[in-house]
């Protein structure tokens, strides 16, 4: 027989046998899935072919970001990368430092606080889509993102990479951003589920809050992520719920995620967050990275075989400790992301650093960069008027794109501010430059460094005294001030350890607007700061880390080429003590004695944000849902699709006129007040909202739609939401402090 004959007899044989090994045999030859039968007919397919050790091996990682396929049945590699904000450069196999590789750059797009404060949930589509094509084109799977942690507090590390105090924004963002990425066969990884609020001994923080809270504030991001997105992939979080850990919580995730929501995708550890093999195995993780390697502990040698669901996994199954019921569920689990991935043939080839890409970060940026005070209308700036434009600031030069945890990112270029100013009015108007402050020098993180020196031997005085003299000749002075992206500013594990602005900002801003009547302070920052001189400096913009594009993109709004359009994402408080975390002293909690566990309850239950200033009758900085724009707005004739529902089911309509000369956006934002309840709520809540661009003299009709849910509260004695007949007020306007529209309606 000839050999070609042979080896076709051989592949018949293989696929009718299933060619099943045993632990320890050599593959003759591949074996071939049937492809013609459906997804979940050829997981089963796959699962009977599988052996224990091919089993074992699909549930763990091989490498800092790598899980090993089944070969041997055709299923390649399974490639992760950190994300929430573009794809992270290429590391060793199994070291933190970079591989040195000169194709893994990438578009920087806007850290999620700013996406947030775009309130256009087109644009979340938009940006996962962008995002899922480089990916492809860097031969990932998966993006660890995006992240939907609620804002409790200004001092969280992590608060940019999140988007914001509200449950019903951030639902409204994540769902088009996981279905945008996920559309291109990318498998979106949700994060960090759940009660990721701290950063601070974040293995080691146990989260003590009602069921309410935990339903009604902390979980409708992920749960929508899940029930409306459809994500893949949901990460555990570090921290404790119910003293167990939240990559492997028995609560979370066999009994909300997997039995409530109905979650079908793999739950993968946050990387170093499996603690216990019991655990692992029964309470609802799938995939488990990053434990006992170099990065985050030092570990044993061949790492990857002591991880939990490893060799010791292994061992207990063939001793009889465990049966492969477990198992076999999460081979399912991986099997059909698997086939939603690296099996999906429907999957084009990506592409990085389009034009397209830098486009869409420009529009996220400009989109989500917030003008919080213009007194005088001092903003836009007067190109045809300016000579000379005073910027100060470190974070006017200063690279933003690297550093910060995981979210860093090896950006193709990056934009400073001064850059981007000095660009856009090039021949028109002089743009010097004062250093201002020194903060961070450095500029490197896990090998990839910015090429900047910015050191500074002149002391704090002298660079506050040299931007004064400047400042008084300016016809604008631009401060590009707030945090960055090291230890204790906004930077994964580290929380701020105080929300005023460091490195003696506030003298610099105090100095320069009483040296010069026409200064605007841009804060660079995804959280909130202390502004003692408000009242001082007319024009106030929230700049965010935008990425790539950032000094186009801000050069954009500050000379009005870009009518600003972004709102608050969070509740801008003047100090810590009108947050509710910090005025009940639930923040950052207590040792439990004789353990290693820090006991934090959430005292504020669901009074987070705006629903505590309201409580409290507080008037924030600035408030939620607060942007204003170049031109005016008037929101007016608010009606009701009808007086009274039985189910719930309501559209309110109202008009919206651009009353100023020229073009601009609006988002119009619908809250509803319970009238009377049996429980405590808050007095209003977001449901509902809509942007809307109009020309100057333009007017439309916005409808806006609510359901059973945005009547309900989660009622803990039946374990179930429950929306109460009797009377509701619709409070309609385009900020939470600003509702002008109100009509009343109720629920049979």
């Amino acid at each position: 027989m000839k050999k070609q004959s042979l080896f076709a007899v051989l592949l018949l044989c293989a696929a009718l046998t299933g060619c099943k090994q045993t632990a320890g045999e050599q593959a003759q030859v591949p074996v071939y899935l049937d492809t013609t039968k459906g997804i979940e007919e050829r997981i089963e397919d796959a699962l009977q072919r599988m052996t224990l050790t091919e089993k074992i091996n699909v549930i763990h990682a091989q490498s800092k970001f790598s899980s090993a396929g089944v070969k041997r049945l055709g299923f390649p590699d399974f490639w992760t990368d950190d994300g929430p904000h573009g794809v992270r450069p290429d590391v060793l196999w199994d070291e933190w430092e970079q591989a040195g590789q000169t194709n893994d750059s990438c578009v920087a797009f806007p850290a999620l606080t700013c996406l947030a404060a775009t309130w256009n949930p087109d644009l979340g589509r938009l940006y996962g889509h962008s995002l899922g094509e480089e990916a492809l084109y860097r031969g990932k799977n998966m993006i660890l993102g995006p992240g939907v942690n609620i804002y409790r507090t200004p001092l969280g590390g992590r608060n940019f990479e999140y988007m914001g105090e509200d449950p019903y924004l951030a639902s409204r963002m994540v769902v088009p951003y996981v279905q945008g990425m996920q559309a291109l066969g990318v498998a979106s990884c949700v994060k960090h589920y759940c009660l990721n609020n701290d950063e601070e001994y974040r293995h080691q923080v146990n989260v003590i809050v009602s069921d309410r809270a935990l339903r009604e504030i902390y979980l409708p991001a992920f749960e929508a992520a899940v029930t409306e997105g459809h994500a893949w992939g949901i990460m555990g979080a570090y921290n404790l719920y119910k003293d167990q850990h939240n990559c492997h919580n028995q609560y979370t995730l066999n009994q909300i995620l997997k039995t409530d929501w109905g979650f079908d995708g793999v739950v993968v550890s946050d990387w170093g967050g499996t603690h216990d093999l019991d655990q692992a195995v029964k309470n609802g993780l799938d995939m488990e990275f990053g434990t006992w390697t170099d990065g985050l502990t030092m570990g044993a040698t061949n790492a990857y075989d002591n991880y939990f669901l490893s060799r010791q996994y292994e061992r207990a199954i063939r001793e009889g400790r465990y049966t492969t019921k477990e198992l076999d569920e999460k081979v399912r689990r991986v099997l059909r992301l698997f086939f939603r991935t690296t099996m999906n043939r429907e999957r084009p080839y990506g592409m990085l650093c389009s034009e397209a890409h830098y486009d869409a970060a420009h529009q996220i940026a400009h989109e989500g960069i917030v003008l919080l005070q213009n007194e005088g209308n001092l903003l836009p700036i007067d190109v045809e008027k300016a000579k000379r434009i005073l910027v100060v600031g470190e974070n006017a030069v200063k690279m933003m794109t690297v550093g910060g945890g995981s979210s860093s990112l090896k950006a193709q270029h990056e934009i400073s501010p001064l850059q981007g100013l000095r660009d856009r009015l090039a021949g028109k108007v002089e743009v010097d430059y004062a250093r201002g402050y020194v903060g961070d020098v450095g500029g490197s993180y896990n090998g990839v460094t910015t090429g900047q020196d910015l050191r500074e031997e002149r002391s704090a005085g002298e660079l506050i005294a040299e931007a004064v003299a400047k400042a008084e000749g300016a016809d604008y002075v631009v401060i590009f001030g707030g945090l960055n992206k090291s230890d204790y500013q906004d930077c994964e594990g580290h929380d701020r350890r105080s929300m005023d602005l460091p490195y003696a900002q506030d003298s610099l801003i105090t100095a320069l607007a009483a040296a010069n009547p026409r200064t605007i302070y841009v804060n660079i920052s995804g959280n909130a700061v202390t502004m003692p001189w408000k009242a001082q400096v007319p024009a106030i913009v929230q700049g965010w880390f935008i990425g790539s594009e950032a000094g186009y993109a801000l050069a954009s709004v500050l000379v009005g080429d870009v009518c600003p359009s972004g709102k608050l994402p969070f509740t801008w408080p003047n100090s810590l003590q009108e947050v509710g975390a910090h005025a009940l002293g639930a923040f950052p909690g207590t040792w439990r004695e004789g353990t290693g566990i820090i006991d934090e309850e959430y005292k504020e239950g669901i009074y987070v944000g705006y629903r505590w200033a309201d409580r409290q009758q507080l008037t924030p900085c600035f408030a939620f849902g607060h942007g204003l724009s170049y031109t005016t707005f008037e929101i007016s004739d608010l009606r009701a699709s009808r007086k009274t529902t039985s189910d719930g089911n309501m559209s309110f309509t109202v008009n919206v006129r651009n009353t100023g000369d020229r073009e601009g956006a609006e988002v119009v934002q619908l809250y509803i007040h319970d009238v009377e309840s049996s429980v405590e709520r808050p007095y209003k809540e977001l449901k509902a909202f809509q942007k809307v661009s109009l020309k100057p003299g333009e007017s439309r009709d916005v409808t806006l739609t609510i359901d059973r849910r945005a009547l309900s509260f989660w009622d803990e004695e039946n374990g179930d939401w429950k929306a109460e007949p009797g009377d509701f007020v619709a409070l309609v306007g385009n900020a939470s402090d600003n509702l002008p529209c109100q009509v009343q309606f109720a629920l049979k």
